[in-house]
Parts: C-alpha cells; sequence; structure tokens
C-alpha cells in the first residue's frame, strides 16, 4: 500500500494503477491538464476537495507521489517554467 496520501484517497475510491499512472503523467507535463484529468475520474467532491488541500499545503507529496510511480519529476520542473514563462509575457 503507498503512502502517498494523494495515492491513498484515489486507491480508496477504487482507481484503478492505470488511471493513478495517468493522472501523475499528466501532472509532470501539463498541471492544467491535470485537472481535466481529474474531473473525469468522478471522484466525489469532498474527496477532490481533500486532495486539492494536500497538494497546497504539502506540494512535496506530488514529487513523492511521481517518484513512488517511477515518473520523470523533472518534467514537473519544465512544466512550471513554460507556465512561468507564460504568465510574464
Amino acid at each position: 500500500m503507498s503512502n502517498n496520501p494523494i495515492i491513498k484517497i484515489l486507491k480508496e475510491l477504487n482507481i484503478d494503477e492505470e488511471k493513478i499512472q495517468e493522472l501523475f503523467k499528466t501532472l509532470t507535463e501539463s498541471p492544467m491538464m491535470a485537472m481535466s484529468v481529474i474531473q473525469k475520474m468522478g471522484i466525489p467532491q469532498e474527496k477532490l476537495q481533500q486532495i486539492m488541500a494536500l497538494v497546497m499545503t504539502a506540494p512535496n507529496i506530488i514529487k513523492e507521489a511521481v517518484d513512488e510511480l517511477g515518473l520523470d519529476f523533472s518534467a514537473v520542473e519544465k512544466a512550471k517554467e513554460a507556465l512561468k514563462d507564460k504568465l510574464n509575457k
């Protein structure tokens, strides 16, 4: 069982491993697109708020989840830089 609280919540909701991987892969590539993916998962509003609160208060848990799932966290950093560049134009 995962120690990551976001992954735990998703598994409690019977979200399969493939969808969890897809969500975090999308998150590493495009955080804005990840919002669309997570909304399509049919997560109850209170659980969705719980996940968002975790992300806002402890952003390091995203890195932990990405590492746990074996994804490339450097893509998250690139996406954040690209977003900053867009916002600064």
